[in-house]
């Protein structure tokens, strides 16, 4: 599941709408609207984040979210380390081999520490 399709599944249970119900709203099949919240497909165009912003009339913060949300919801990443330093290749390889097999608190201080590590990088920019 992409963080994507578990924000728009949240917001869908938490509300009482069935995939169908939702599809059918967003001129979507339930096919597809489950595939997208499993992370089965490719994250939804700006539009289609747009029609569901709408649907769930969300705003603001939670707008901003969800569209950030899909923004990082790319369910099979690339990582290009054509040109970068061994220890890139080293890292991208490391954590391809093993990501399956992190539990949900590895997976949680991994990514923070990514955030944190990139936030001080920032900051000395």
């Amino acid at each position: 599941m992409t963080p994507f399709g578990a924000k728009i599944r949240a917001l869908r249970c938490a509300r009482g709408i069935s995939q169908k119900e939702m599809a059918d709203a967003l001129g979507v099949s339930p096919a597809y609207l489950s595939a997208l919240e499993h992370g089965k497909r490719s994250p939804p165009n700006w539009a289609m984040v747009q029609k569901i912003i709408g649907y769930f009339n969300v705003i603001w913060d939670e707008a901003d979210e969800l569209q950030s949300l899909a923004e990082l919801s790319h369910p099979r990443v690339v990582v290009d380390t054509a040109g970068l330093p061994e220890k890139a290749t080293a890292l991208a390889n490391l954590l391809a081999q093993n990501i399956a097999d992190l539990n949900e608190e590895e997976l949680s201080q991994l990514h923070l520490a990514l955030k944190d590590i990139l936030k001080r990088r920032q900051r000395n920019q």
